[in-house]
């Protein structure tokens, strides 16, 4: 027998939403930095793209980064 389950959202409030919104900038700002290391050590254009692609990167991440700082 199967249930059916009806997906509600989850609303998070206090200590716990607080912590999931400062992980999630710093997984942000890590991400960037990760990227824009890439870049600066691939040795071309192909090569940075694949290595991004291995570490789960997207290339505007990098750029995401910096704008924000």
């Amino acid at each position: 027998m199967t249930w059916a389950r009806h997906a509600s959202p989850v609303v998070e409030h206090g200590r716990i939403a607080e912590a999931r919104a400062v992980e999630k900038v710093h997984c942000e700002i890590q991400n960037g930095r990760a990227a824009r290391t890439v870049a600066v050590h691939a040795s071309d254009a192909e090569d940075c793209r694949q290595l991004l692609e291995m570490l789960g990167l997207a290339a505007d991440e990098g750029k995401r980064a910096l704008q924000q700082s």
